[in-house]
């Protein structure tokens, strides 16, 4: 009686067991099996961890929803859409041996069709690459373009160093697959070289100013010599009319019209009536006339 009342609990036992087991089956075969989605704008790539190759040669390309198993596989996702890069200040030597701080900023792009290339060379994801590699290859363009500079011409040829440290750039990453687009540099001279250019900039703005004064005291002086000439001017143009007046006068009084106004005078009477007067030489006199009804 006891044997039948324990069989039926170990009947009841199977079913929970299997229960169990398929769970943790369930469970295994999850752990053993990643989804992953390759987003638009993004190459993936999967890689074989297995097998005599081991990554290097069993790459193949993915797109959309990818299923592995992260024992024997590996997928990977780099951008090929336009990446910006910031790295932190480091010090390059220009040809005499003036240290600048750069601090240079890069838009560059993966070329889609070296992600393997890329991948096989590296074996990194791409910040990986890009505070690795890129970070020393854009170091050493900016110290060979700032090599070929001394520290005055590079100040006042910014823009072609950046086109020359860009040229170095293209001419290590192209054939590689990253494409260089824009690269900028936030250049910082050293102390004593930025204390010489704030002097000569004070220099040359004094001087400007002191042209400037120069040329309004030059333009003030002209200003005021045009004037006097013109007030002389003026002067001796009053003068020769004058002269002129006087002259056309004096060619005006004849012997003839000289005794018409003594004539004139006498008519009038009054103190306006010359006493006597000589002509020239004494040729002719003139008596004081008496004044009618005078006794």
């Amino acid at each position: 009686m006891a044997e039948f009342q324990l069989n039926p609990s170990r009947n009841w036992l199977k079913p929970l067991v299997f229960i169990g087991l398929l769970l943790l089956a369930l469970i295994a075969g999850c752990s053993l099996i990643k989804v992953e989605r390759i987003d638009a704008g993004n190459v993936g790539i999967k890689v074989n961890l297995a097998g005599s190759g081991r990554g290097v040669d069993d790459i193949t390309y993915t797109t959309g929803w990818v299923f592995y198993s992260p024992l024997s596989t590996a997928v990977y996702e780099f951008p090929v859409y336009t990446q910006h890069k910031e790295y932190e200040e480091f010090e390059v030597q220009s040809k005499d041996g003036s240290g600048f701080g750069v601090a240079p900023s890069l838009n560059y792009f993966i070329q889609s069709d070296k992600v393997d290339d890329i991948f096989r060379q590296y074996r990194r994801p791409l910040p990986a690459i890009e505070d690795g590699f890129l970070k020393t290859a854009v170091y050493e363009a900016y110290r060979v373009a700032t090599n070929r500079y001394t520290a005055d011409s590079l100040i006042s040829n910014r823009g072609s160093y950046e086109a020359q440290v860009k040229a170095n750039l293209i001419g290590q990453l192209q054939a590689m697959g990253f494409t260089v687009q824009q690269i900028t540099t936030k250049l910082e001279p050293p102390a004593s070289l930025k204390a010489a250019i704030d002097a000569k900039n004070t220099a040359v703005q004094t001087g400007l100013q002191t042209e400037n004064r120069i040329r309004q005291a030059e333009a003030q002086a002209r200003i005021n010599i045009a004037e006097a000439e013109g007030r002389a001017k003026a002067i001796r143009i009053a003068a020769d009319a004058q002269a002129y007046a006087n002259e056309k006068q004096q060619q005006s009084l004849t012997p003839l019209l000289v005794q018409m106004r003594w004539i004139e005078a006498w008519e009038k009477g009054g103190s306006n009536v010359p006493t006597y007067t000589s002509g020239s030489g004494g040729s002719q006199f003139l008596m004081q006339m008496p004044t009618p009804g005078a006794k």
